[in-house]
């Protein structure tokens, strides 16, 4: 490895650039949902996610043999690479089978506890400390997607109680992959890298997985066509390498704080692609979310500018 590659990585606090990205990601990732059920009659949707991943799996693997060539793999990176891959993995097997058992909705909520984990996993960095204030505005962006999303379903409590702990351990497992990513040898590795070993070990694990529970059925369309390229192309390759491209170079902890906005999307999309209603839980959440993003980040930027405060 270099020296340029063996310095230590400088991560820095949101500005307009991050915002914009994160902001591009959470509608590109709002949109999953739909694209997933969109075609889930013809294909299951973790033999959706087995195939997307496949398909970058391969594409990320000729970047990194061409770019790095035989000795990609003996740089130290892998067994924190392999336990990164585990946890993206374990994140969408969870997540999927919770939508057995419970509504979308729940489902949603807990999954975007994430930030919360990634937080308290990096509590000890300097870096990446959250102030109370901060906190603060975590716990108003979390009460926000509760408001928003969690209501009254006629499903069994304890049905409803497993799909939300599989819910709960799909965002554990996302919130401690990025811990994974900050804290081990492969957060060092190139971004087409660390995309590779998550999505090549995510379809092996999800496949197999596809494959001991039956959900390997795929009936060829044009529209399972179009959602399997929009899936590969648009979510597991570009908005991969955006995202970590971001982690490299901004603090974690508040591009997750971010990242909470994507639920807000995703049923924002299924209004206008699906017709779902928004009711006003659902705008009084949104406006908690917001809110909860403006109250860590505006304590960023007067950091920042401390100049301006007494001007």
């Amino acid at each position: 490895m270099t020296e340029a590659e063996t310095a230590p990585l400088v991560r820095r606090p949101l500005d307009l650039r991050a915002v914009s990205l994160v902001l591009l990601l959470c509608l590109i990732w709002g949109c999953q949902q739909v694209a997933l059920k969109g075609i889930a009659t013809n294909v299951a949707p973790i033999m959706q996610l087995a195939i997307r991943f496949g398909a970058a799996s391969i594409f990320f693997g000729i970047w990194v043999l061409l770019r790095e060539g035989r000795r990609a793999f003996i740089d130290g990176t892998l067994p924190s690479g392999l336990l990164l891959g585990l946890l993206f993995s374990l994140e969408f097997i969870f997540m999927g089978q919770s939508l057995v058992h419970t509504t979308a909705a729940h489902s949603i909520v807990f999954l975007y506890t994430a930030p919360i984990f990634t937080a308290l996993g990096l509590r000890f960095l300097p870096d990446e400390h959250l102030s109370r204030p901060q906190w603060a505005g975590i716990g108003v962006a979390f009460s926000g997607i509760v408001v928003a999303f969690l209501g009254f379903s006629g499903r069994p409590a304890g049905e409803l109680l497993m799909g939300d702990a599989l819910a709960l351990l799909a965002g554990v497992s996302w919130g401690l992959s990025n811990v994974a990513l900050r804290r081990g040898r492969v957060g060092r590795a190139g971004t087409a890298k660390t995309v590779f070993y998550q999505v090549a070990t995510a379809a092996i694990l999800l496949g197999a997985f596809a494959a001991t529970t039956g959900q390997t059925g795929f009936e060829p369309s044009t529209m399972t066509i179009v959602g399997l390229l929009f899936q590969t192309i648009i979510i597991a390759i570009s908005s991969y390498v955006m995202w970590f491209w971001l982690l490299r170079r901004y603090l974690t902890s508040r591009l997750m704080l971010l990242s909470l906005l994507t639920p807000l999307f995703g049923v924002a999309f299924g209004a206008v692609l699906l017709g779902d209603p928004i009711s006003l839980r659902f705008a009084l959440g949104a406006a908690l979310v917001v809110s909860g993003v403006l109250i860590v980040n505006l304590q960023l930027i007067l950091r920042r500018h401390p100049g301006k405060q007494s001007g």
